[in-house]
């Protein structure tokens, strides 16, 4: 019975436990290398995970400072145009005072000129009534000659 036990032992390590064996060992081995790997991408993942918050990060951070140099711009936009409209308003004001002023004198010399000609036609009136008749025309040429003289 114990040379069959030994036989029987001696059968099976040589033809099934060495493949058993290295047929564990073969698992164990994948088992392993999937576990190293697991941990390599668990790793990897950390590190993308914080490469991609970095990148999140200063995504944020450009993007603030692309709002904030944009409402600069908007700000100094409406300031140019805040004074270039005061400056062309002032220009305007200007413009329409000269324009009064042009004006004013414009219609004060109208004024005189028409004074001047309705002064010319009332003289002129006037003398003609005076100087309907003879008499009166000889009395004014007589008045003129003496006021002439003492001129």
């Amino acid at each position: 019975m114990l040379v069959v036990f030994l036989l029987l032992v001696f059968i099976l390590r040589k033809f099934a436990w060495k493949p058993i064996i290295d047929g564990l060992n073969d698992r164990e081995r994948e088992i392993q290398s999937a576990l190293d790997l697991a941990e390599e991408t668990r790793a990897e993942m950390a590190k993308m995970k914080s490469d991609n918050e970095k990148l999140i990060a200063e995504a944020n951070a450009a993007r603030d400072k692309i709002i904030r140099d944009a409402k600069e711009a908007s700000e100094r936009m409406i300031l140019e145009a805040k004074d270039k409209a005061i400056a062309e308003g002032q220009r305007m004001i200007e413009s329409a005072r000269e324009t009064i002023h042009n004006e004013q004198h414009a219609a004060i010399a109208k004024m005189k000129e028409e004074v001047a000609t309705l002064s010319l036609k009332i003289a002129e009136k006037v003398l003609h009534r005076e100087l309907s008749d003879r008499s009166s025309q000889e009395k004014l040429i007589a008045d003129l000659a003496s006021s002439a003289r003492l001129n």
